[in-house]
């Protein structure tokens, strides 16, 4: 925490600037952690990093933020008179955090992975060479109407093989995916906008691990009608290590 200790009543100082840019971050905050009757900032963050990828990414900015603006209201004469003044890198840099907060990235943008996503009548094999080549784990199936039907993950086909291994009765040259559906373990899968932000897929990730169920993925399409073409695919693992300022 850097603090130069000068006099400033100038339009739109440093001061003036972080303070404008904290207000932003806290009032996003307040918007985003629901869980707490708590609204001060730093409370804000402690609770709001446990679920938000987001706000785990700039935590520790963040405290630091929260300390230079105490340092700051705390030397403030007037409404408009400062007395400490942060560095310009500093408040570039609170500016920036507080960008992210005001217009978070979709879903779209940061899903690890692109989708590949096949139909039900498809070959089993050209399922096993596209894991072979991409090392991509879930896949959503459609009819030939492009209808979402379920989605098949490499797990569930691992199992479905290994239980056909052992029983000497598979004929990959003529399996197809249809003949591995299984409606009784669908898996459990949402479908959002290529709009939505990372919020929107945090928030639906929690309602339903609140309701004692596995979100398997988030399917991302044009408008979030699932029987539109799939433009990519967001896992919890998405969550766990974002970072927005590479």
């Amino acid at each position: 925490m850097t603090v130069t200790h000068i006099k400033s009543n100038t339009e739109n100082s440093l001061s003036e600037r972080f303070e404008i840019a904290f207000n932003q971050i806290h009032k996003c905050l307040i918007d985003k952690v629901k869980d707490t009757k708590d609204d001060r900032f730093k409370n804000l963050v402690e609770t709001g990093m446990k679920k938000h990828s987001l706000i785990r990414s700039f935590y520790n900015e963040l405290g630091q933020f929260a300390k230079l603006r105490n340092a700051i209201v705390h030397e403030k004469v007037d409404h408009d008179f400062y007395i400490a003044e942060p560095h310009l890198e500093i408040v570039e840099r609170i500016e920036k955090i507080a960008g992210y907060f005001m217009k978070p990235e979709t879903a779209l943008n940061i899903a690890t992975k692109k989708v590949h996503h096949f139909k039900e009548s498809d070959r089993l094999e050209d399922v096993l060479s596209c894991i072979r080549k991409t090392s991509y784990s879930r896949f959503p199936i459609y009819n030939d109407k492009g209808e979402y039907l379920w989605l098949l993950t490499a797990t569930y086909l691992l199992n479905w093989l290994t239980d056909r291994l052992a029983d000497q009765v598979i004929d990959l040259n003529n399996a197809r995916i249809s003949d591995i559906a299984d409606r009784e373990q669908k898996q459990l899968v949402a479908f959002i906008s290529k709009t939505s932000s990372i919020f929107k897929a945090e928030e639906i990730f929690e309602n339903i691990h609140k309701e004692g169920k596995k979100l398997e993925a988030i399917i991302i399409t044009l408008n979030g009608s699932e029987n539109e073409k799939p433009l990519g695919i967001f896992t919890s693992y998405d969550l766990i290590e974002i970072d927005l300022d590479d």
